[in-house]
C-alpha cells in the first residue's frame, strides 16, 4: 500500500475511534481492525488498543465515558482551535480557514459540528492533502490533546497519538507554544460562534450524535 494511500485509510480509522460510538460507528469496527493491517506499526497498533476496548466494552459505558470525557472535560476538546484560540474572536477566524479547506475539497458547510472538529479533520485529510495542512497547522492543539487524555487514563489517547504519528515532528515553536498554553489554558473571551458544521454532498462528515 503507498504512502498517501495507507494515511488516508489511517485517518479514516482515527476518525471513527473518535467520534461518539453510536450503532454505526460500532458496526464498523470489524472493517476497521482488518484494514489496520495494512498500515505500519506505529500508526496501526495504537489504533488497536482503542479498537480492542471499544470492542471490549459495554456499549452504554462506552458513550457515557465518552461524553464524560469529550463534552465536559474542556482540556479534551476535540475541536482544534480551541486550543490556541479558546472561546475569542480570534477562533472566528480560524474557523473561516477550515471552512475554506472543506469548500476547496469539494465539501460543503452545514449546521452541525464545528469544522476543526477533529473527526471532521481527518476525514477531510483521508480525501484531501488540505486536511493534513489543517492538522500540521494545529499540532499544538494535538499535543495537548494528547497530554490531557494521558492525564486522564484515556485510551483514547493512543488515537491522537497515531495522528501526530503521521505529521512531522514538533519544532521548537510548536513546543514553546504547547507548553505555554499547558501553563495558561486557551485565551478566554466569550462570544457567540455561528454554527458550523461539515458535510459532503453525499456523506456527512460532521456532527458526532
Amino acid at each position: 500500500m503507498s504512502a498517501p494511500t495507507w494515511r488516508a485509510v489511517a485517518a479514516r480509522a482515527a476518525s471513527l475511534l473518535l467520534r461518539y460510538p453510536d450503532g454505526e460507528v460500532m458496526a464498523a469496527l470489524p472493517v476497521l481492525r482488518a484494514a489496520l493491517d495494512e498500515l505500519p506499526a506505529a500508526v496501526a497498533d495504537p489504533l488497536r488498543e482503542v479498537v480492542a476496548y471499544r470492542e471490549g466494552t459495554d456499549p452504554g459505558q462506552l458513550r457515557s465515558t465518552y461524553v464524560e470525557l469529550f463534552d465536559f472535560r474542556r482540556r479534551c476538546c476535540l475541536h482544534l482551535t480551541y486550543y490556541t484560540c479558546g472561546d475569542t474572536r480570534k477562533r472566528g477566524e480560524a474557523l473561516v480557514g477550515f471552512t475554506a479547506a472543506y469548500k476547496s475539497a469539494g465539501l460543503e458547510v452545514v449546521d452541525g459540528e464545528l469544522p476543526d472538529f477533529l473527526p471532521a479533520v481527518l476525514d477531510l485529510s483521508a480525501a484531501d492533502d488540505g486536511g493534513w495542512r489543517l492538522l500540521r497547522d494545529n499540532r499544538v492543539g494535538l499535543d495537548l490533546l494528547v497530554e490531557a487524555l494521558g492525564r486522564e487514563t484515556s485510551v483514547y489517547r493512543q488515537a491522537v497519538a497515531a495522528v501526530r504519528e503521521m505529521l512531522p515532528p514538533a519544532g521548537p515553536a510548536d513546543l514553546a507554544a504547547a507548553a505555554r498554553l499547558a501553563r495558561s489554558g486557551p485565551p478566554v473571551e466569550q462570544v457567540g460562534l455561528e454554527p458550523f458544521g461539515l458535510v459532503d454532498t453525499t456523506t456527512s462528515l460532521g456532527g458526532r450524535r
